[in-house]
């Protein structure tokens, strides 16, 4: 077993760097794609019963490439085939060398990939399942499991996700539209991770698979990019956030909230990582909203007990963030920081101003039903609860909101 997971770990490293020394060589990214995949496979096969090679890497290239070149020369009428071999070549001038020779192709490609992955031209829905494949090394199996959809379904979005970016150049962005480049880049590396950390539908509150696919993926970004504050902040922010997973859900799949949890089952060294992080990301420049949302995870963790959490400052922060981000889960966050500073009352004032944004959401509901309870309106929380428990397509969600719902008196 521990074998299959190092071989697994090597081949989830290595694939955005054999793809990206693919279509620098020879283009056509959806078929180098596709033979990345099946020399990910191959390797999956041979590797725990013949051993890793001494160049992992290397041996992927080599096995991808013989399969790439098979699949054009198969594609092209016989008398253009050894004409089309003889004239592959590297597509720009930073191209990868020939498979089995010494020089690695660069880490580099991982970011390269990224942008690619997260072009414009694709909704974000496309963006994650290529990202996911392309740069994560994950089988189009293995994604159509964590979103819950078949199989087929989710080999069709890839495949017109990558017909979508056919023929776009394999480069990073130029000056111009790379910080907004970057910011897609990091916005879908969160939206995985959200998605791990709290499944939106079906039986389990975590999806583990894809939270720890999100945290190695923005770990990679950050080797290439250590100075930039946004990726320092955001890997901070998944590592505060994921550190608490233990301690997320009871014996039965339970949710537990965040007052409630036994913090001693919080991930120490993670938190211990994520604190050192913030401290970078805030040095790194102006803070911005995954600085901001890192620093009100830090002050979370950093509490020994519940009642001893800063919530002054994380109010403060909640106002930086959302004069910067005024995103509805940012403010709907707000909401509960000031109805710990200010009292429920408070915050079901504030929360009455973001109805006709978040009235639709069942977190809205969640956070009325659990203030209307703070406040004594039994029945007004219990209402709010069902209307949660109705909105979300969660099941351990669901249960947790109508238990809220149940214990309180008629």
């Amino acid at each position: 077993m521990r074998h299959e997971h190092r071989t697994e770990d090597l081949l989830r490293k290595h694939a955005p760097q054999v793809l990206g020394a693919l279509v620098r060589r020879y283009g056509h990214f959806d078929l180098a794609e596709d033979a990345v995949q099946e020399a990910l496979l191959a390797a999956a096969e041979q590797w725990p019963d013949e051993g890793v090679p001494n160049n992992p890497r290397g041996w992927l290239i080599r096995v991808a490439s013989r399969r790439l070149t098979d699949r054009l020369r198969s594609e092209q009428a016989r008398a253009r085939r050894e004409e089309e071999a003889a004239r592959l070549a590297p597509v720009d001038t930073w191209a990868a060398p020939a498979p089995g020779e010494s020089r690695a192709p660069s880490e580099d490609d991982t970011l390269t990939l990224l942008f690619l992955c997260c072009h414009p031209q694709l909704t974000p829905a496309a963006q994650i399942a290529l990202t996911l494949r392309a740069v994560g090394g994950l089988t189009t199996a293995e994604i159509a499991r964590a979103h819950l959809l078949p199989e087929a379904t989710m080999a069709q979005r890839i495949s017109r996700a990558k017909k979508a970016i056919r023929g776009v150049p394999f480069r990073q962005p130029g000056p111009d539209d790379r910080d907004q480049r970057l910011a897609a880049v990091l916005q879908i590396l969160y939206l995985i991770f959200n998605e791990g950390y709290t499944a939106t539908s079906g039986a389990e509150l975590h999806r583990s698979d894809l939270a720890r696919e999100a945290i190695r993926l923005t770990r990679a970004v950050r080797r290439l990019l250590p100075v930039e504050g946004a990726v320092t902040g955001l890997l901070a922010l998944m590592l505060l956030t994921d550190a608490r997973t233990p301690a997320r859900s009871g014996p039965h799949g339970e949710l537990i909230p965040l007052d409630e949890q036994d913090r001693t089952r919080w991930d120490r060294p993670a938190i211990d990582e994520g604190l050192k992080l913030v401290e970078e990301a805030l040095a790194q420049g102006p803070a911005g909203p995954y600085q901001l949302q890192a620093a009100i995870g830090a002050l979370h963790d950093e509490a020994a007990r519940a009642e001893d959490t800063d919530w002054p400052q994380i109010l403060a922060l909640y106002d930086l963030l959302v004069r910067q981000a005024p995103e509805p889960m940012a403010q709907l966050g707000r909401v509960v920081a000031v109805a710990m500073v200010r009292g429920p009352s408070a915050g079901l004032g504030e929360l009455a101003g973001l109805e006709e944004v978040l009235g639709a959401h069942y977190r809205f509901h969640a956070v009325r039903a659990h203030l209307l309870e703070k406040s004594g309106d039994a029945a007004g929380a219990r209402a709010a609860y069902g209307a949660a428990a109705e909105g979300t397509l969660s099941r351990p969600e669901r249960r947790y909101l109508r238990a809220r719902a149940a214990r309180l008196p008629s």
